[in-house]
């Protein structure tokens, strides 16, 4: 994918995501990846709307309890409903959002379809968050973010696409530690530690299927170094203020994913 050019050969995650949520915005490279995936773990679907509930209870948390009224979405996705926007509005009408994505298709559905309300507004940005500092340098330049009051920073089913090869931590690091403090970070992520042992024996071929490293709760703290991680912590994402009673949640293992909102001090 070089400019603006889509390139509907090579599978892409934000459209295969979009695919398992039941959306029309991929391809039939996408739907093929999905399927493949699903076929190894059935429950991978389910896996995208709870990831996405948390997303939903994060963002509710953060306009409300938390009073936070600015986000940066890192990773943003094809646009589906309960966009960050579309919940923070509802919470406090004037909650100001900046999302950010390297592919050009979110970008150009982002842009159709995620309007804001007034008086909070939503702008977009194409740019890679492996260049943290271009991020930075397109936020201070807009008038949506200011970047001296608190900002959560959510990096929601993104940074588990990204080996350590590339560092993701190091630019997860950069970016929180220019926001100021009172700012927050939520995370969703991948992980094998809830997978059963035949589950386990699958990943080497999800792997193949995938671009996708799935870390473990010992890897994935050191985001939140600097933080004061929200109750109930990092737990598994359909634990995370779930308004369902446990017995009435999926099964961790079905889920394979952590979730976590932490505070800046």
């Amino acid at each position: 994918m070089t400019g603006d050019r889509i390139d509907t050969t090579v599978v892409h995650a934000a459209r295969r995501y979009d695919y398992w949520l039941g959306g029309r915005d991929n391809f039939a490279v996408d739907r093929e990846s999905g399927d493949q995936i699903a076929a190894l773990y059935p429950w991978t679907p389910m896996w995208a709307r709870e990831n996405r509930a948390f997303l939903g209870r994060a963002v509710e948390y953060l306009a409300g309890e938390a009073g936070i009224r600015q986000f940066l979405d890192v990773g943003t996705g094809l646009p589906t409903a309960n966009n960050v926007h579309e919940v923070a509005q509802r919470v406090a009408p004037e909650s100001r959002v900046l999302y950010v994505d390297n592919d050009p298709l979110v970008m150009a559905h982002a842009r159709a379809l995620l309007g804001g309300s007034a008086p909070g507004r939503t702008q977009f940005l194409e740019s890679d968050f492996l260049r943290p500092d271009d991020i930075l340098s397109a936020a201070s330049r807009g008038s949506v973010l200011d970047l001296g009051e608190p900002v959560a920073l959510m990096l929601v089913a993104l940074v588990h696409l990204i080996p350590d090869a590339q560092d993701p931590l190091a630019a997860a690091r950069t970016l929180l530690d220019a926001l100021p403090s009172g700012s927050y970070l939520v995370m969703s992520h991948g992980t094998a530690d809830f997978m059963t042992a035949d589950a386990l024996a699958d990943v080497p071929e999800f792997q193949r299927l995938a671009t996708f490293q799935m870390r473990t709760d010992a890897e994935i703290r050191p985001f939140f170094e600097g933080t004061e991680l929200v109750d109930p912590g990092l737990v598994c994402i359909t634990d995370w203020r779930s308004p369902l009673p446990e017995a009435d949640r999926p099964d961790p293992s079905h889920v394979g994913c952590y979730g976590a909102v932490g505070r800046k001090e």
